[in-house]
């Protein structure tokens, strides 16, 4: 397993960091628990030292799943990343969604940061990974019923009463980055990246290489779509929130596929999977420090774990980046 630092912190996560999203079941056709505490520990063998998860991830099931998966291991050796500010049992802020939970209830989604529930969830989540403190609290999406100078001195708060040890966020523009900034220091931005999906390459990854923030990529197999293992055709399970993305339409897994075959020899010749060399590649990106890659089973998080085995040169990188250019998606 290979290590970056993060920002400017002195912590060291796992260049492949389990993403516990998937792990929680919500709008990926529920989870099994078992299965799931079970990806975690054999990531944690090969070396994965990261989990990130949030509150909303099951409405409180995947930090849970964290929780219970942690106590058999040493928590002074794991990083965990949650979130905050998406409520499910609140009506405040601003209305992000409809969606059903683990139990096909009807819930209505909330972008909230305001600084009384930014404690609260601060707490549950605590109570949930069994943990007294948690080493980065990112705000999950921007709320723009909340000052972000109220969100950030929040977190500022939980940091000098010892429960939290770093701040970062997700989903934030340049703008909003440098407003956050004036109340308190940013260790990264978890922000979606993938070989299909790279707007932030324009304005995102400069403010952050000059400023010495990580990005956190998340869903750089663009929820499973570069693995290669998705096949037009494909049916997916109930609730999965897959089946509706346009990434997942005929045309696209079509386009995406064709694609995918013209890097596989790349990857056979280095005895890995396709799914592996586009991990690679995006860890080879600038200002990509690590990526979040989910599992429900052993199978899978030991897959992604030993990607970080091998390796990728320059040139390779620019072979596959010349062929990805050519991919157009009907997005």
């Amino acid at each position: 397993m290979k290590y970056r630092k993060l920002g400017e912190t002195s912590l060291n996560p796992s260049v492949i960091t389990f993403g516990a999203w998937a792990a929680g079941g919500w709008m990926w056709g529920g989870t099994e628990r078992k299965d799931a505490i079970e990806a975690i520990k054999a990531s944690y063998d090969l070396g994965v030292n990261t989990i990130d998860t949030a509150p909303i991830y099951g409405q409180g099931t995947s930090e849970e799943i964290v929780g219970e998966a942690i106590q058999q291991l040493p928590r002074d050796q794991i990083l965990i990343l949650t979130k905050f500010g998406m409520r499910w049992d609140s009506t405040k802020g601003d209305f992000a969604f409809k969606s059903k939970d683990n139990n096909g209830v009807d819930i209505d989604i909330y972008k909230y940061a305001g600084k009384e529930s930014i404690v609260k969830e601060c707490e549950d989540s605590l109570r949930r990974l069994r943990t007294d403190y948690i080493d980065l609290y990112q705000i999950h999406w921007p709320d723009k019923t909340t000052p972000i100078e109220e969100t950030m001195e929040a977190v500022a708060q939980l940091i000098k009463d010892g429960k939290v040890r770093y701040a970062g966020v997700c989903n934030y523009d340049v703008s909003q980055m440098k407003e956050a900034e004036k109340f308190l220091e940013l260790a990264s931005n978890q922000v979606p990246y993938s070989m299909v999906k790279r707007a932030i390459e324009k304005e995102v990854i400069p403010y952050c290489l000059q400023h010495k923030k990580s990005i956190i990529a998340y869903s750089p197999l663009e929820r499973g779509l570069l693995t290669g293992k998705m096949k037009p055709g494909h049916v997916f399970s109930e609730g999965d929130h897959r089946a509706g993305l346009p990434f997942f339409q005929e045309e696209n897994l079509k386009r995406t596929n064709a694609f995918l075959e013209k890097i596989r020899d790349l990857a056979t010749d280095k005895g890995i999977s396709v799914g592996q060399l586009v991990l690679l590649w995006t860890l080879e990106q600038p200002a990509i420090t690590i990526t979040l890659v989910g599992a429900r089973n052993k199978q899978q998080a030991i897959q992604n774990a030993k990607a970080a085995d091998f390796s990728i040169s320059a040139d390779e990188v620019a072979l596959i980046t010349e062929q990805l250019n050519q991919l157009h998606l009907l997005i």
